[in-house]
């Protein structure tokens, strides 16, 4: 049970497919179990970080799902588990829950906190970004989309839903912290197709 007064349920998504280039990106960067193409994932973000290790050792004793991340840092703590089964995540969003004793009403809405499209990006500034993109590299003349979401780990469904909705390329992406970005690349019909799908997951996601 939750007993502090100054816990937060930050962040709370269930991603029910993951696409390719989302599965690249996290099975590159993850701690724990590397997830693949269609899996589904839930990620939970909470403050003060280190409920992280007593949800997840609840989550992995009462569902069949991988952990790929456990990270508790300065401020908040974030954890993702994952199953070729749905239901299976299904029941772990439930048990994360029920030991909480929150409504998933009680998780903060996200908010996007700067999002840029950037035009036929310049070839110097492609291999700058290069020096520290952990995903597909950017191209000069490719359409850039930079996003900033509140709490960090709803990037993660942003991110996947705009890759269902375009044929775009993750370049970047990181889910913890206060903000979670990404970029993103691709022609620019696609990129903004993109942005369009990202920012409608987010409207979607009911919270305080």
């Amino acid at each position: 049970m939750v007993t502090q007064p100054r816990f937060q349920l930050r962040a709370f998504c269930h991603l029910d497919r993951i696409q390719p280039q989302f599965a690249a990106f996290v099975g590159k960067i993850a701690s724990g179990a590397p997830a693949i193409e269609g899996m589904s994932s839930l990620y939970v973000e909470m403050a003060p970080g280190n409920w992280v290790f007593q949800v997840m050792d609840k989550v992995l004793k009462a569902a069949d799902v991988l952990p790929g991340a456990q990270i508790v840092e300065r401020q908040f703590g974030m954890f993702e588990v994952h199953s070729m089964s749905q239901a299976d995540v299904h029941r772990a969003a439930q048990v994360v829950l029920e030991f909480l004793e929150q409504p998933l009403e009680s998780r903060i809405a996200p908010v996007i906190a700067s999002e840029q499209i950037i035009t036929n990006v310049h070839p110097s500034q492609a291999q700058v970004l290069n020096r520290i993109n952990m995903g597909t590299m950017i191209e000069g003349g490719q359409t850039m989309l930079v996003m900033e979401v509140e709490p960090a780990a709803y990037i993660t469904i942003a991110a996947n839903e705009a890759e269902k909705a375009a044929p775009v390329f993750l370049n970047h992406m990181s889910s913890v912290g206060v903000y979670g970005r990404m970029w993103m690349s691709g022609t620019e019909s696609d990129i903004r197709a993109a942005r369009e799908a990202a920012a409608s997951a987010l409207d979607s996601i009911v919270g305080q």
